[in-house]
């Protein structure tokens, strides 16, 4: 499944701006953004991306036991990404670095995650709330839509103060669109007209199950059926993920209830480092998506907006220093101490928790003073 008659798109694969009826409302948005914010849209996907690589290469060199790419994908990120406000709330599926690279989160702890050294990751309080990684599948639509009706509940959508109205945005995949947990969203999510917006990333593969497979029809129009609006976007152009997305936040925050995007984009790396694509991914597909590559699009749209060469080799170099960077920290990483498996398992102290941490203290000591 690649674009339809439907997908909103403000940037063309070769790097031309496009625009019709349909995109006319969003224009304002793109209209509104600095020279500098362009250049910061390229920055961040150009860093994630080695960021990225060098992850996956960590991995293949025995670092931690499992990566999750998503090359490919950085626009979708990076537009919905830097559409949000400070207030908003982001509730993400395992995948999303790039979103939470811009709203502060250092990538070195979804290393560490993933290296089995943390209990979840972070606190979103300190990540710009962004919140923590699910690998349960479609489980966080449930959390976002309970986190966006506690939002509502306080009062704060729809207030007219751009400084108080917050929206909630959930990141999940097409394979999670076949989950009761975000059906059940749905229904939750249209019943108390939450202040929310789910971001679907169409990536054409739940693990080895392409989309086709699960959905005869394009996945934005499921959530009609539930009462909500939804739009389809090419998930490749940065612009139009950026301008969609900060369209239906708006809506959502001034109380117009939850809204639906579907980025069409293509996972080009792994599902994860423990699958092998080869063997059931279509060569030719495969090529359709890379000449679609959102990073190279950019580039072409900036150079032709006359942005030189030393641009462009500054990001590459802040990329690999990131990279190197990332490697040094991760090399560096230390084992968390074993005790620590028993903290914030209950938001208080628990016996059975002190119990359990006395038995191991006991059994650690037996082993002192043996050969």
């Amino acid at each position: 499944m690649s674009y339809t008659a439907d997908t909103l798109q403000l940037l063309a694969p070769d790097g031309q701006r496009v625009a019709s009826d349909a995109t006319e409302q969003y224009l304002p948005y793109v209209d509104a953004l600095s020279d500098d914010q362009l250049r910061e849209f390229h920055r961040v996907m150009s860093v994630m991306r080695r960021f990225d690589v060098e992850a996956g290469n960590l991995q293949r060199q025995g670092q931690l036991a499992l990566w999750v790419p998503s090359i490919g994908q950085e626009a979708a990120q990076a537009g919905s990404g830097f559409a949000a406000k400070a207030q908003d709330h982001l509730f993400p599926a395992y995948r999303e670095h790039t979103v939470g690279y811009i709203r502060g989160l250092d990538p070195v702890r979804i290393i560490a995650m993933l290296r089995g050294q943390t209990h979840g990751g972070w606190v979103p309080e300190e990540t710009g709330n962004f919140h923590l990684y699910t690998l349960v599948i479609g489980s966080q639509a449930l959390h976002a839509t309970g986190y966006a009706m506690g939002v509502a509940f306080d009062g704060k959508v729809g207030t007219g103060d751009p400084d108080v109205d917050t929206a909630v945005m959930v990141y999940f995949g097409d394979g999670a669109t076949s989950q009761g947990d975000v059906n059940e969203a749905y229904v939750f999510a249209q019943s108390y007209q939450t202040p929310q917006v789910f971001f679907l990333q169409n990536n054409h593969w739940a693990i080895s199950v392409p989309v086709r497979v699960q959905s005869r029809t394009p996945l934005f129009h499921r959530p009609r059926g539930f009462g909500i609006e939804s739009v389809q976007i090419d998930g490749n152009d940065v612009l139009a993920s950026y301008a969609v997305t900060a369209a239906n936040l708006d809506a959502a925050r001034s109380g117009q209830g939850p809204r639906f995007i579907e980025a069409l984009t293509y996972r080009i790396g792994a599902h994860t480092t423990s699958d092998d694509p080869s063997k059931y991914r279509d060569e030719e597909q495969f090529r359709y998506w890379q000449e679609r590559d959102p990073i190279d699009r950019f580039e072409t749209y900036l150079r032709a907006q006359g942005e030189g060469d030393a641009f462009f080799a500054s990001v590459a170099e802040e990329a690999e220093d990131m990279a190197a960077d990332a490697r040094a920290r991760t090399l560096a990483l230390e084992p968390p101490a074993a005790a620590s498996m028993f903290a914030h398992v209950y938001s208080e102290a628990h016996p059975v928790m002190d119990a359990q941490r006395e038995w191991l203290a006991q059994y650690e000591a037996s082993f002192e003073g043996e050969a």
